[in-house]
């Protein structure tokens, strides 16, 4: 009992020391990367340089863990291992690119030009009228010459008072409304479209710069009508008009709703005097005038207050008034009126009382 009971502390003493004599062993290995860096682009062939990063990793005896894994950084010098063992490829050389050299020779003469003084009339005219000896551009000046004459035309040129007012013809549609003339975007109230001449809506951008102007407008089945814009279609396109219904059913039935037209620009052949019209409110203080019963559309509305000495502008408002916001301090003024064609009416002694209006004694031709 005695022997076995000592035998104990022994053999417990044994196992403790042994297990205190256990030796950690651990593996080192060696991991070599290699990288390839891409050489510079260059017009001469540079080999890639090798790159060659050494990696130390530990593992345990136990279960093994990378602490530092191989992954190679490409784009990172030095590497983390905090050496750079590569070696960088030569800087390429490069050269220069000549240009070719072009030459050319140029002329030593220029085409020489004749300025005739007179009208040519017929090729026997032409020949009399030129000089009999031209004297030669010379080679030094410019290939281009300008004669301090102007040459003579062979045919006079229309003056501004002659332009034809009518316009290309516009391929579109046409639809129908009831009509509005009083309460238009064109405000041509208290007016009545003269005998023979319709009343339509025009589209496209709107600046009231069309208000009162005509158009021949040609139906499907080729007759024709003539009818003067008094207001706006906003849904409508540059090429639509939207017709009053009276107009709309001389060239077609009703039951259409829609047809092809063609339609122009025109005079709308009104020979009674143009009128001028005062908006309510307008005074001394405010001016807000417009023009009816024109025979082509109005361009441009001036203002004179010193007899025509001088002259003022004003703007068109959208509503088809021609305006200045301060008016021009007197009771009368003078208005000159310039159509499309440039040509132009003066109406002397005008009142700016308000919804007054002015009879003048012309039209626009």
């Amino acid at each position: 009992m005695k022997s076995f009971v000592s035998i104990l502390p022994l053999a417990a003493f044994a196992a403790a020391a042994d297990v205190c004599t256990q030796r950690t062993v651990t593996q080192t290995e060696v991991n070599t990367v290699t990288v390839t860096v891409p050489a510079v682009p260059s017009s001469s062939s540079v080999a890639a340089a090798e790159v060659t990063e050494t990696v130390y990793v530990t593992h345990s005896a136990g279960p093994q863990k990378s602490h530092h894994p191989h992954q190679p950084h490409f784009s990172h010098y030095p590497f983390p291992n905090g050496t750079s063992n590569y070696t960088a490829a030569p800087a390429p050389t490069y050269t220069p690119t000549t240009l070719p050299t072009v030459s050319f020779v140029l002329p030593s003469s220029v085409e020489t030009i004749y300025l005739s003084p007179s009208p040519v009339e017929s090729p026997a005219d032409s020949a009399t009228a030129a000089p009999s000896e031209p004297a030669a551009i010379p080679t030094s000046e410019a290939a281009v010459v300008s004669s301090a004459a102007p040459a003579t035309p062979s045919a006079p040129a229309a003056s501004d008072d002659s332009v034809d007012s009518e316009a290309a013809s516009i391929s579109g549609t046409a639809t129908f409304y009831g009509g509005n003339i009083a309460g238009g975007h064109c405000s041509f109230s208290g007016y009545t479209l003269p005998s023979g001449i319709f009343g339509t809506a025009y589209g496209g951008n709107w600046d009231a710069s069309e208000c009162g102007a005509c158009v021949s407008v040609t139906g499907p089945n080729g007759n024709s009508i003539k009818a003067m814009i008094v207001d706006q279609c906003p849904e409508c396109d540059a090429s639509h008009l939207d017709l009053f219904q009276n107009a709309f059913t001389q060239l077609a039935p009703a039951s259409k709703g829609v047809i092809d037209i063609s339609y122009a620009i025109v005079p709308c052949g009104i020979t009674s005097p143009i009128i001028l019209k005062n908006k309510e409110g307008t005074s001394p203080y405010w001016f807000s005038m417009q023009v009816m019963n024109s025979n082509v559309a109005i361009s441009k509305f001036e203002v004179s207050t010193d007899g025509g000495s001088t002259w003022k502008a004003t703007t068109r408002q959208p509503y088809n008034f021609f305006e200045n916001a301060s008016g021009f301090g007197t009771n009368t003024v003078d208005v000159k009126v310039t159509s499309v064609n440039g040509q132009s009416i003066t109406v002397k002694g005008v009142s700016v009382a308000a919804s007054s209006t002015k009879t003048a004694s012309s039209n626009f031709s």
